[in-house]
């Protein structure tokens, strides 16, 4: 039996700091794409609502209805999505950090995969950030904890095993927020 992996592509919100959604910006869309693709995940499903673009090819498109109720409706959408593919593990990605490669998404994802807990995040100089790799058996808790713009955040601050993968070597995991 093979392990399945989703990678789920949070680009669903209307970038307000930023000044436009920020799925619209240069190529972010297809590098984040390439990415998790890159990176060992055999689906990509694409959470749009704000801006609703074409996705790259192979890539599936997950329409959040509810974007502007934060982070947390394109979590929901990506999760359930996910458990109706069946998937074993479900990569979260943001589309705003235009650096994090697939060699990013391919430790930290191994890193998830080896462990006992099934849970494993990126860290860049010891700063927590994104892609974010859950195991299927913790995504009913990380459903309960989802509120306003705070995606599993809640739940892996507190969840026993999470490993912290040190990625600064490969990408800075800038999140671009505002226009630079």
């Amino acid at each position: 039996m093979s392990t399945r992996i989703i990678g789920l592509l949070l680009a669903a919100g209307a970038g307000r700091r930023y000044g436009q959604p920020k799925v619209l910006v240069d190529n972010w869309l297809y590098v984040a794409v390439d990415a998790l693709f890159g990176g060992g995940c055999d689906e990509v499903a694409v959470l749009l609502g704000a801006a609703v673009v074409a996705v790259p090819s192979g890539a599936s498109t997950v329409t959040v209805a509810d974007w502007n109720q934060g982070l947390s409706a394109s979590v929901r959408a990506g999760l359930a999505y996910a458990g109706q593919i069946a998937a074993d593990y479900a990569v979260l990605h943001v589309v705003d950090t235009p650096d994090v490669g697939d060699a990013v998404v391919a430790r930290v994802v191994q890193r998830a995969v080896a462990s006992d807990s099934g849970l494993a995040r990126a860290c860049f100089a010891e700063c927590p950030g994104h892609p974010v790799v859950i195991a299927r058996r913790h995504w009913p808790a990380v459903m309960v904890g989802l509120t306003g713009d705070e995606g599993a955040g809640s739940y892996l601050r507190n969840a026993s095993g999470l490993q912290l993968v040190e990625c600064g070597d490969l990408a800075s995991g800038r999140d671009f927020d505002s226009y630079r």
